[in-house]
C-alpha cells in the first residue's frame, strides 16, 4: 500500500472519528465496528489496498498489539483508585482468576471436542479466556472517582487477566514440545506461574510506587519535573515492561501493577495533604482540568502541578490523559489491521457453534462459578457474564504463539477460531454496549442518586 493511500485512509478515519463520536455515543454501534469495516475495506477482500497475512506477518501483528495492549493495561490500572485492602478488589481477583482459568478449561474441552491435540486446545483457552482491556472501553469506569461495581470488575478483570492467561499460554506451548514445563510440570509451575506472575506485579509495582515518589517530590519541593507528562507516562510503561522481561516475568502484569501503583501514591498524598477527603474535591478537579487545557507556556499548569494540594492529583490526570489518547489511536491501528487479516481466514475451519458457546455458554457458566456467594446483584452478574468482550490481547496471544513455531495445520486453525471471536465480540458487544450500559447507569442513578454501589 501506498504512503499516499495510507495517508488519505488513515487520515480520513481519525477526522471522521473525531467530527462523529459525539454521535456515536447515543448509537448502538462502537468505534470499533468502524475500524473493522475500514479494514475490510481495503484488505483483499474489497480495494486490495493492505494484505495482511496472520500467519507470515505474525512478528509484526504481535508487536502492534503489544504496544497496544501495555498502554493499555497502564491505563487501566491508573483508573483503578480504590485502595488494595478494599473487599471492591475481590471482585475482579475471582473473575480474572477463578472464572478466567475455569475458562481456559472449558475452552480445551471445546477444543478437544473440535478435534484439536490437548496442547492446542489448551493454547486455544489461554487466546481466548482473557477479557480485553482495549475494546472493553465503555464498560469501564468512566473515570477514577467512578465506583460503580459492575464497571470497576470489568475493568479490573481485563487489567488482571491479560497477564495471568500468560501461564496458560506457555502450558499450551509446553504440551505441544515448544517450551520447557519440566518432567512432572515444576518448572512451568515454579518459572511460568509462581515466579512470573508474582515477578511481574512486584516489578512494576515497585517502578509505580518509586517513580510516583520521585516526581511529586521534585515537583513540591523544588518545582523540578514539570511537564512532559506523555514522557513519564510511556517512560514508566516501558521501563516497567522491560525491566519485567529482563527478569524473566509477565510484562503485562509489570505494567497494569505500575499504573495502579502510581494511582495509589496519588490517593496517600491527596489524603495527607487533604485529611478531610481521599479524593480531590470538584473545583480542585475543575482547576486541573482547566490547567491541562492551557496553552503554551503553561504557566498556570506548571503552578498546579507544583502545588501540594493539587500535584498528585494533577500528575495522575495527565498521565492518565496521554495514555488514553495514544490508546484510543493504537485501537485504530490494530482494528484496521484486524480487518485486514480476514481474507486469509479458512471458514471451512471454523465450526460455527463454538462462538456461542464462548459467549452465552462458557463466559457465563465460569462467572456465574467464580463469583459463587458473592453479594452481586443478578442484573450486575447479568452483565459481567455478556461482558466478555476479546480483542486487541487475544490477537497478542495467538501471534506470541505463531511465534514459537506452530505447525501450519494448527496455526491456521488457531487463526480461524481465533479471529471469529474476536469479530463476534466486537460486533455483538458493539451493538449491545450502549443500550445495556445506558440502561445500567440509569437504574443505578435512580437507585443510588449518590452513585455508590453497595460493597
Amino acid at each position: 500500500m501506498e504512503v499516499a493511500a495510507w495517508g488519505l485512509v488513515v487520515g480520513g478515519l481519525l477526522v471522521l472519528m473525531a467530527l462523529s463520536s459525539s454521535s456515536l455515543k447515543d448509537l448502538p454501534l462502537s468505534t470499533a465496528m468502524i475500524y473493522l469495516l475500514v479494514g475490510l475495506a481495503i484488505g483483499p477482500l474489497w480495494l486490495e489496498l493492505a494484505r495482511i497475512d496472520p500467519v507470515a506477518d505474525a512478528k509484526l501483528v504481535e508487536h502492534l498489539t503489544e504496544f497496544v495492549v501495555v498502554v493499555s493495561l497502564f491505563s487501566v490500572g491508573l483508573k483503578l483508585s480504590v485502595e488494595l485492602d478494599d473487599r471492591r478488589w475481590l471482585l475482579p481477583l475471582r473473575l480474572a482468576v477463578g472464572s478466567m482459568v475455569l475458562t481456559v478449561g472449558l475452552i480445551a474441552l471445546a477444543g478437544v471436542a473440535l478435534g484439536l491435540p490437548l496442547g492446542a486446545a489448551v493454547l486455544l483457552g489461554a487466546i481466548l479466556a482473557p477479557t480485553d482491556p482495549v475494546l472493553a472501553s465503555d464498560v469501564q469506569v468512566a473515570n477514577p472517582e467512578d465506583r460503580s461495581r459492575l464497571r470497576f470488575a470489568l475493568t479490573g478483570e481485563g487489567g488482571l487477566n491479560d497477564g495471568t492467561a500468560f501461564p496458560f499460554v506457555m502450558l499450551g506451548l509446553g504440551l505441544l514440545g515448544l517450551h520447557p514445563l519440566g518432567e512432572w510440570g515444576e518448572r512451568w509451575f515454579l518459572v511460568d506461574v509462581v515466579w512470573a506472575v508474582c515477578g511481574g506485579l512486584a516489578v512494576g509495582g515497585a517502578l509505580g510506587t518509586l517513580m510516583g515518589r520521585l516526581v511529586l517530590y521534585l515537583r513540591m519541593r523544588h518545582a523540578y519535573a514539570v511537564g512532559y507528562d506523555d514522557f513519564l507516562a510511556l517512560g514508566l510503561i516501558a521501563l516497567s515492561y522491560g525491566a519485567a522481561l529482563l527478569v524473566t516475568t509477565y510484562g503485562f502484569l509489570a505494567v497494569f501493577a505500575a499504573g495502579v501503583a502510581l494511582r495509589q501514591v496519588e490517593r496517600r498524598e491527596t489524603t495527607a495533604s487533604r485529611p478531610e477527603s481521599d479524593a480531590p474535591s470538584p473545583g480542585s478537579k475543575a482547576l486541573i482540568e482547566q490547567a491541562l487545557s492551557t496553552p503554551e507556556p503553561p504557566v498556570e499548569a506548571d503552578q498546579v502541578a507544583t502545588d501540594p494540594m493539587h500535584a498528585p492529583a494533577f500528575m495522575a490526570h495527565a498521565m492518565l490523559g496521554s495514555t488514553e489518547r495514544i490508546e484510543r489511536i493504537g485501537e485504530v491501528a490494530a482494528v484496521v489491521l484486524l480487518g485486514t487479516m480476514l481474507w486469509a481466514v479458512d471458514w471451512s475451519l471454523v465450526t460455527w457453534w463454538f462462538v456461542p458457546l464462548l459467549f452465552l455458554g462458557i463466559r457465563p457458566l465460569a462467572v456465574a462459578i467464580g463469583l459463587a456467594g458473592s453479594r452481586v446483584a443478578r442484573p450486575q452478574r447479568r452483565l459481567m457474564a455478556w461482558f466478555g468482550v476479546r480483542g486487541i490481547g487475544s490477537l497478542y496471544y495467538l501471534s506470541y504463539a505463531m511465534g514459537h513455531g506452530l505447525d501450519p495445520a494448527l496455526a491456521n486453525t488457531l487463526v480461524a477460531l481465533t479471529l471469529t471471536a474476536i469479530v463476534a465480540s466486537i460486533v455483538a458487544h458493539g451493538v449491545s454496549v450502549t443500550p445495556l450500559m445506558k440502561r445500567y447507569d440509569r437504574i443505578r442513578r435512580r437507585r443510588n442518586p449518590a452513585g455508590q454501589d453497595g460493597v
